[in-house]
């Protein structure tokens, strides 16, 4: 399973740039890795509790720090925010059978692999789906308001990137899968985030329009793990072309 390692409890204090966050770790202020390039800013909280996975081979490694932030606590639900983790988890999720609940019945998933070159680009996960080459591409969810679920926290022109190659494999004949990872509970639905990055949502439809099936799964997020969960209902009806 996703599970983390030598995990310990903080006090977020700040984060000087996108990379780092100064943490209270049992009243030493650490320097911690933040695995999260976006905005986050909803979650890193000035006084929030944190979790960190503790690095003991950093130092000898050469590695800055030895600390690495994975999860905070926003209003008594627990948010994993390491970026890497959807990827490990949903490749968990596949192997483990999970993802065939999604497919039609008698339907067969084989040779699961990661990181796989098509065209210009690469997907995050490919297999061969009833016999077909298929591909999906993973993004983890960590903002959330008012229990709805939003993507992307920041501008991401890699991801519409993502979604244009992937419109072009469902043309060329590949099955294609969207598959968004909110990284925690208590989530009633997914919305692309309009507000800040419109391009995204309009090619999420154009993506849907094109054939690319787009799930939403909620995570359970222990101190310590993260787990594929239960589907969340996709509502793009904000990221609809103005009619001509």
């Amino acid at each position: 399973d996703m599970v983390y390692e030598r995990m310990r409890a903080g006090t977020f204090l700040e984060r000087p740039n996108r990379f780092t966050a100064r943490v209270n770790i049992d009243g030493r202020v650490e320097t911690c890795h933040v695995k999260n390039t976006g905005r986050c800013r909803e979650l890193l909280i000035p006084g929030a509790k944190v979790l960190v996975q503790f690095h003991p081979e950093a130092k000898a490694a050469g590695r800055k720090t030895e600390f690495s932030l994975i999860a905070v606590w926003k209003n008594g639900r627990l948010v994993n925010m390491d970026s890497q983790a959807p990827n490990t988890a949903a490749w968990e999720w596949i192997l483990g059978g999970g993802f065939l609940s999604h497919l039609p019945p008698d339907s067969l998933v084989e040779d699961v692999r990661r990181e796989v070159r098509f065209h210009n680009s690469r997907f995050d996960l490919a297999f061969r789906l009833n016999g077909t080459q298929a591909f999906m591409e993973v993004k983890g969810v960590t903002l959330e308001q008012d229990g709805i679920a939003a993507f992307p926290d920041a501008p991401t022109q890699r991801g519409v990137r993502h979604l244009e190659e992937m419109i072009l494999a469902c043309k060329e004949g590949f099955p294609c899968f969207l598959l968004l990872v909110i990284q925690m509970k208590g989530i009633r639905r997914f919305r692309p985030n309009m507000e800040t990055h419109p391009a995204f949502g309009f090619a999420l439809e154009k993506a849907r329009q094109a054939g690319v099936r787009i799930l939403a799964l909620d995570c359970l997020v222990t101190e310590n793990s993260m787990t594929l969960d239960m589907p969340v209902p996709v509502d793009l009806s904000q990221a609809q072309p103005f009619p001509l």
